[in-house]
């Protein structure tokens, strides 16, 4: 495997072992791509206008394969496969591919995310994220090369349910459902300690945020749902992260009068997330718009039940027997919902021992890395021939 990427990630190859020359390429686009991030984050904000980041740094990632082009052009038919992995956004067209068919190399594209609307039940939130751009993105298919990309792509690996649902159907018959995200069981281990009913007693429930303190994760929403159990003392929550919000959220707490029942930790290291989960009962994470949610791997990984919107990524990572699953509906209505989840999970904690044990099993038997990898793997297989069936991991619009 040779990896060709942006030299911005070449010093974690470098302490990673890899040698550049023999293992990876890193290819400078930074003189175009940095600028024009700039300029977004001057126009939207930090951590925002993803969409208008996406569009505008087109013309750098089409730059970047031109440069891969030149420097592989007579090693290309080396390879048995290119696979281009970044960007994972649908909108931005691949010269690679269609190089690549020339040459006899088959080409895997993805995966692909996108495509989650931006929930009626909140009109604002698109404001709010400076995604105004994102009202226009269908037009993503007239861009030049988003045919071309498809038709010469021997596998398109879609990421998620909404990206899977946008591919046009002359193309579904080469595209595979593999949700992006995955877990590290290394961080995230199996506790040694299995819980059971009297673990519960004499204490609150602890639950736990995790997240970026921005509009559509709803961690305002949150708070507002648990305030009563917080000042009962019938819960304790942690606040994992930060973010445009996070002042906001301190005055939130303040008003709710809450402040002796929540910890605001900030933002963390990576590592340091798995020892808060340890002592976590459950994950409230009220997110709105996620495409993904590593979170929701990572907590049912330690035996700690999601409590989620039914909407998006998380719902797809989890499901009903592992999760507590909150239908979206309007900000009142969707906050009272999570307040009734909460005050069942609280009247009788017992009840999420069979949740935790099966998002244990389902979080390990599909989305650890190396089960990745082989689903990766298998997809390679089917566009060499070596399979031929296409590879269904049982996992697209169906609970397992």
């Amino acid at each position: 495997m040779h990896l060709v990427t942006r030299v911005r990630n070449r010093p974690a190859l470098d302490r990673c072992g890899l040698k550049e020359g023999q293992d990876y390429t890193a290819i400078n686009t930074e003189f175009l791509f940095e600028p024009i991030a700039r300029l977004v984050r001057w126009i939207s904000g930090p951590n925002k206008g993803w969409a208008v980041v996406t569009a505008l740094t087109i013309p750098s990632y089409l730059l970047f394969e031109l440069i891969a082009r030149k420097r592989f052009k007579k090693r290309l038919r080396e390879f048995d496969l290119v696979h281009r992995i970044t960007p994972v956004s649908p909108a931005v067209p691949s010269p690679m591919a269609t190089w690549c068919r020339r040459a006899g190399v088959p080409f895997v594209l993805g995966p692909l995310n996108g495509g989650l609307p931006w929930p009626k039940e909140f009109p604002n939130l698109r404001k709010q994220e400076g995604e105004w751009l994102s009202g226009f993105r269908s037009l993503f298919r007239a861009l030049p090369g988003y045919r071309s990309t498809r038709n010469a792509a021997a596998a398109i690996i879609a990421g998620g349910k909404s990206a899977f649902r946008e591919i046009p159907g002359i193309w579904k018959d080469k595209v595979v459902y593999i949700p992006e995200n995955a877990f590290d069981p290394s961080r995230f281990p199996v506790p040694t300690h299995r819980r059971s009913a009297q673990d519960y007693q004499g204490r609150p429930l602890r639950a736990i945020y995790l997240g970026r303190l921005v509009p559509y994760k709803g961690c305002d929403m949150l708070l507002e749902a648990a305030a009563d159990l917080l000042r009962q003392g019938r819960m304790t929550m942690t606040v994992v992260g930060s973010g445009p919000e996070s002042k906001r959220i301190r005055n939130l707490i303040a008003r709710l009068d809450i402040g002796h029942a929540v910890e605001c930790t900030g933002e963390l290291p990576h590592r340091q997330v798995a020892e808060y989960l340890r002592r976590a009962d459950i994950l409230t994470f009220p997110s709105v718009h996620e495409f993904g949610g590593a979170v929701v791997l990572e907590a049912m990984a330690m035996g700690v039940v999601p409590v989620i919107s039914d909407y998006g990524g998380p719902a797809e990572l989890a499901s009903p027997h592992c999760a507590f699953l909150v239908p979206l509906q309007e900000r009142d209505a969707y906050i009272q919902a999570f307040r009734d989840v909460l005050h069942t999970i609280a009247s009788d904690p017992a009840r999420l021992l069979p949740l935790a044990e099966n998002g244990r099993q389902r979080a390990d038997k599909l989305f650890t890395w190396p089960q990745k990898a082989e689903q990766i793997l298998a997809v390679y297989r089917w566009v060499l021939g070596q399979e031929t069936t296409r590879p269904d991991w049982g996992i697209p619009f169906k609970d397992d």
